[in-house]
């Protein structure tokens, strides 16, 4: 939603509570704890956000178990950054958003890393199917010019990298992606290929065709029992052989590295899977006729 829409629809604390109310219990209100639907609600504007179950006696939050449970950041804001993050087709940083919404850098990052968060909680996640398309990127800062002379491995691009290396799969059909951080087995090795093989079984159903480039690695899905049936288009040959290629995931890296690049800047392991959560979920619900800011916020309930 605009600006504007976001302010008509939103004026006030009351109407953000009202609308989650709505969202979390689109039937009726229930108690968290037993279940029960024999609960009403807490008077007065402090305690409007609470429910009294009759059953088992006790109160509870109506934001219990989700990432505004005990914050103390306005609930607008929250909102605002929600919406913000959705409309940022490249991301927002958190010196940004603290410039708009007034907070401290500390907060907003916090919001902005429980919101990632979130768009990776996708529980009915549907089995890709028909035709992927998996590919590795390595992601990394680009290296500085005085340097190139001391580490070649740090500046090498592509496989061989000390980059961090990211595996992402695509569906043709739903235009979907699958992205996730591809971290060293116990020998010390990266992109190995029963690594890429768990992936594709973590996202796709058997008897998915798969396309592949020309990566060794990939040779594990010739075997037959692994129920994948695999194309393979040869880089130094042409970057297209008919229905043959790998560009629909390669376009989706080139989102996510203009993100790195121009918004973001720097990415460290321990959340880089954060990252991908909020980029896989703008590309899966490019095509999703559903009102993106109450799925967002469905999915804040159980992060």
């Amino acid at each position: 939603m605009t600006f504007l829409e976001f302010n008509i629809q939103f004026p006030n604390e009351q109407s953000i509570i009202d609308y989650f109310v709505a969202v979390r219990f689109p039937k009726q209100p229930c108690c968290i704890h037993c279940g029960s639907v024999k609960v009403y609600r807490k008077r007065g504007v402090s305690q409007c956000r609470f429910f009294h179950c009759n059953d088992c006696k006790t109160e509870f939050s109506i934001f219990h178990g989700t990432i505004f449970y005990n914050s103390q950041t306005d609930l607008r804001k929250w909102f605002f950054a929600l919406n913000t993050i959705l409309l940022a087709k490249k991301g927002i940083s958190a010196l940004q958003l603290q410039r708009e919404i007034g907070c401290t850098y500390k907060t907003v990052w916090r919001m902005l890393n429980l919101i990632r968060k979130a768009m990776g909680n996708e529980e009915n996640r549907q089995l890709f199917e028909a035709i992927v398309e998996i590919d590795e990127t390595y992601v990394g800062g680009k290296p500085k010019r005085k340097n190139k002379h001391i580490d070649n491995k740090a500046n090498k691009r592509g496989r061989g990298t000390s980059k961090i290396p990211v595996i992402g799969v695509k569906n043709r059909t739903t235009k979907g992606v699958y992205a996730k951080i591809a971290l060293p087995n116990k020998e010390g090795k990266k992109l190995t290929g029963k690594q890429l093989l768990n992936i594709l079984l973590e996202c796709c159903k058997p008897d998915t065709t798969v396309m592949t480039d020309e990566f060794r690695s990939y040779g594990i899905l010739d075997r037959k029992d692994t129920q994948f049936q695999r194309f393979v288009i040869n880089h130094k040959e042409n970057y297209v052989n008919g229905f043959i290629h790998t560009n629909g995931i390669e376009g989706f890296w080139s989102l996510f590295k203009r993100g790195f690049y121009g918004t973001y800047h720097k990415m460290s392991l321990k959340h880089m899977q954060n990252y991908l959560y909020e980029f896989c979920f703008r590309q899966n619900n490019l095509y999703n006729d559903e009102d993106l800011f109450e799925l967002l916020v469905k999915q804040c309930v159980a992060a």
